[in-house]
């Protein structure tokens, strides 16, 4: 992806979470309480866990939200029927999909995200129809009120595979064996605070659409963010 779409679909997150702040938050309260309840309660001892709380903590969900989130899986059942299943198809001009979901009802889940591809003038393809069209790729984003050069060899020197100043932030991408290390570099270098820190998937192979396609790219990928079952949304369009 250039710089510029990465900015894009970044700044469009953002946005999203800053309009349905409250929606995001119980869908990372899920993914934290299905970490928890697959491994242990301590994030230092369970990866799965401690990247869903980053994941939080840098979209700022609240400390207690999390805890909560923690202590409620491992002290009920919350969390023990929750199954991740993965739907992919294609959009609006060719666009491909992949929607991430985590349901306690497969058949309530996958007629939702039918329904919305249809309706979109999509469809859903089999597993592994667009999987090959994205990589998985560590995203991570800081503010550049740190010295750049500083946060480049740090980051690049832990691993990291790209490092951008793009407006008002470093966006740096990283392999998925190397996200902890790199993330755990800039901490070290007085990082505090993340714009973004996840896994991710970055597509390999971009479509590109006029204003009127990316619209309809976009109402679609609304509609599947709006599904308390939808977790993540990727999708391969060109954004720049």
């Amino acid at each position: 992806m250039s710089g510029h779409s990465k900015w894009a679909t970044i700044h469009r997150k953002k946005g999203l979470l800053d309009a349905a702040r409250g929606k995001v938050f119980q869908k990372l309260a899920k993914e934290i309480m299905v970490a928890a309840k697959g491994g242990s309660p301590d994030p230092a001892q369970n990866a799965a866990l401690r990247l869903a709380v980053d994941k939080a903590k840098a979209q700022n969900m609240p400390k207690d939200n999390i805890q909560k989130a923690i202590e409620k899986a491992t002290g009920g059942t919350d969390g023990a029927n929750f199954e991740s299943v993965r739907y992919e198809g294609y959009g609006h001009g060719g666009v491909a999909f992949m929607v991430d979901c985590l349901t306690d009802n497969r058949n309530r889940t996958a007629a939702s995200v039918r329904s919305a591809f249809t309706k979109a003038g999509g469809n859903l393809g089999t597993d592994g129809s667009v999987a090959y069209m994205f990589e998985r790729r560590g995203s991570i984003v800081i503010a550049d009120a740190y010295d750049e050069d500083t946060m480049m060899m740090t980051a690049l020197d832990a691993g990291a595979l790209d490092f951008e100043h793009i407006e008002n932030s470093y966006v740096i991408t990283t392999d998925q064996n190397s996200f902890t290390a790199v993330k755990d570099a800039l901490e070290a270098a007085d990082v505090k605070e993340f714009e973004q820190c996840e896994l991710t998937y970055i597509p390999n192979m971009e479509v590109e659409l006029d204003e009127e396609g990316k619209e309809k790219i976009y109402k679609l990928v609304d509609n599947l963010e709006d599904n308390d079952d939808v977790q993540d949304v990727y999708y391969n369009l060109k954004e720049d």
